[in-house]
């Protein structure tokens, strides 16, 4: 009678143990895919604001372009208006000697 008693125990314990490992698993699983699911947003969110950089990247590098060729611009007119002082200069000096 003791050993059919120590063999239930034991066959008791043993589904209890099994149970209780059979709802770790599903816990496990479950935080895992919980896991996942917030690495996928989080992981949309960086590619949004890599494309938001990106996009200002792109935005700066025009802009820079534009200064670019203003500076230009400016700086041909400043020689041409350099040149023109000069010659005005020239044609004065000639005129009051």
């Amino acid at each position: 009678m003791k050993s059919l008693l120590k063999n239930c125990l034991i066959i008791i314990m043993a589904i209890g143990l099994f149970t209780s490992c059979g709802d770790i698993n599903k816990k496990v699983e479950e935080q895992l895919y919980q896991l996942e699911r917030k690495t996928n947003q989080l992981d949309s969110i960086v590619n949004k604001e890599v494309d938001k950089v990106m996009a200002l990247d792109t935005l700066i590098n025009f802009e820079n372009k534009k200064i670019q060729k203003l500076d230009s611009l400016i700086d041909k007119s400043s020689t041409k208006l350099d040149s023109i002082i000069n010659k005005k200069t020239k044609q004065l000096e000639i005129i009051i000697n």
